[in-house]
């Protein structure tokens, strides 16, 4: 894997005014999509409006026990939560998903498993949610942007759907395959990205019990623009690495592409550990913004490595090169 050129803006824009570069290069046929599809949207688009904090119902939960997954600090506000999101296949720009995500059809859903398992197979998302006790559990939230949210998501350890579908042992990776309909997804009509987005891990990483498969924050099912009904959750790494809306999972022997290193391989690596020591090519991640302090004008935080977790996930690359592995 390349060792990425750096070209570091001392005094980098703002988070929002930040645009990756496979998206800018493209954002003129982004454009023409919507507009294509401007006409036969315009109602549902007023009524998406309300998307924005559409959570879609109470689910009861228990206490995690799993050592680092309830942090202290304040929980950023559900709306800013749920209006501030990256969620490309609503679009590019950060209140997209809130704006389009209304339209999108959570019931019924599945997840089809697949690969290199004893039981693969189609699970609904009703009985995806029983294989384990739900659990709270208050995470930080780190995007590759600049930004940083802290959010108490709902779900349990994807362990526990892994270890159902019995990996096979030269499963080695975990593959999530994401919705791509360009019916209800005006993103997806653009070629921003390589659709379907595809994401993911290394099966150590995969079965550490911070991952969390996820079915809802703030005590309540997961909002559209968040990934509903089901996402993963895997706190150490950059936000883009937490595949949202999934409908696939795989088990694989090699490495997958994901989609942003099939976008930017210079840019966004497979392991995409949240990490202040490894710049983005354009810009610093030694600090970040917490979003909902003072705006603009709130002091930036230090990065911490593993976004905090080190404690917890730091021994999953031990010896490894973190700075070619980035």
């Amino acid at each position: 894997m390349p060792i990425r050129t750096r070209l570091i803006d001392s005094n980098p824009p703002p988070s929002s005014a930040i645009t990756p570069r496979a998206v800018y290069e493209d954002r003129r046929t982004l454009l023409k999509a919507l507009a294509l599809g401007a006409a036969g949207s315009a109602l549902a688009g007023w009524a998406a409006r309300d998307a924005r904090a559409a959570m879609t119902g109470p689910l009861a939960t228990t206490r995690s026990s799993v050592a680092g997954a309830v942090t202290m600090e304040k929980a950023t506000a559900l709306k800013d939560a749920t209006g501030y999101n990256n969620f490309y296949e609503f679009g590019t720009d950060k209140d997209d998903p809130a704006r389009y995500a209304g339209a999108l059809k959570i019931d019924p859903w599945s997840i089809e498993i697949e690969g290199l398992v004893n039981k693969p197979g189609r699970i609904a998302l009703d009985e995806l949610r029983k294989i384990s006790p739900l659990e709270e559990r208050i995470y930080r939230l780190r995007c590759v942007e600049g930004w940083s949210m802290v959010i108490p998501w709902i779900g349990y350890s994807l362990s526990a759907l892994i270890k159902r579908a019995e990996p096979q042992g030269s499963a080695k990776y975990v593959e999530f395959v994401t919705l791509a309909d360009p019916k209800q997804m005006p993103g997806v009509r653009s070629s921003v990205l390589d659709w379907p987005y595809t994401e993911g891990l290394r099966m150590d990483e995969a079965l550490h019990p911070l991952s969390l498969l996820a079915f809802g924050m703030y005590g309540e099912a997961l909002p559209r623009q968040n990934g509903a009904p089901v996402r993963v959750v895997v706190p150490w790494k950059y936000g883009f690495k937490s595949a949202k809306s999934i409908v696939k999972i795989r088990f694989v022997e090699k490495e997958p592409r994901t989609a942003w290193d099939k976008a930017a391989p210079n840019e966004y690596g497979f392991y995409s550990n949240v990490n202040p020591g490894v710049d983005h090519p354009r810009w610093s991640q030694a600090t970040e913004r917490r979003i909902g302090e003072d705006g603009l004008f709130a002091k930036r935080r230090k990065t911490q490595l593993f976004n905090g977790y080190e404690a917890e996930v730091g021994q999953l690359y031990a010896g490894m090169d973190l700075k070619r592995f980035f």
